[in-house]
């Protein structure tokens, strides 16, 4: 059925349960998983004809988002690697998630987008929008979305 699951992480603890939901339906259905981190980019802040830039050096920022991508990537490739399924690990730096998580699936192949909801409705799911929903909203990629 699936034969390439794309597993967003953004390393909460709600995405690793997600994670490990995603690995036994991998098992499950005998596919395979690739791991996505997306890694901020530099952040610079505009205020009048000004830029107030982090104190950090892009240098430094990017070796940390690169140390965070690397940790998160792989918690999900040990559960992976403990449950026998294949796994590949990816990242982009991109300052829109939603984006960067449909380019990923696109990129590699994925048949799936396995994501995780952190199961808000009415207004407040409406009004604080979530990355799941947007991607839901713009992906051809099938997306299963776990609560």
């Amino acid at each position: 059925m699936f034969k390439n699951i794309l597993v967003p992480t953004d390393g909460s603890l709600l995405s690793q349960e997600n994670s490990r939901r995603a690995v036994t339906f991998a098992k499950e259905t005998g596919a395979r998983i690739t791991a996505f981190f997306a890694k901020p980019g530099y952040p610079v802040t505009y205020y009048g004809e000004g830029a107030l830039i982090d104190p950090t050096s892009p240098e430094k920022f990017a070796e940390l988002a690169e140390q965070q991508s690397h940790e998160n990537l792989a918690f999900i490739a040990q559960l992976a690697q403990e449950n026998g399924v294949p796994c590949d690990t990816v990242s982009l730096t991109s300052d829109v998630p939603w984006e960067a998580i449909i380019e990923a699936a696109t990129r590699h192949h994925c048949d799936l987008i396995f994501m995780a909801s952190h199961g808000r409705r009415g207004i407040s799911g409406l009004l604080l929008g979530s990355e799941t929903n947007k991607v839901l909203t713009h992906s051809k990629i099938p997306v299963l979305v776990y609560r």
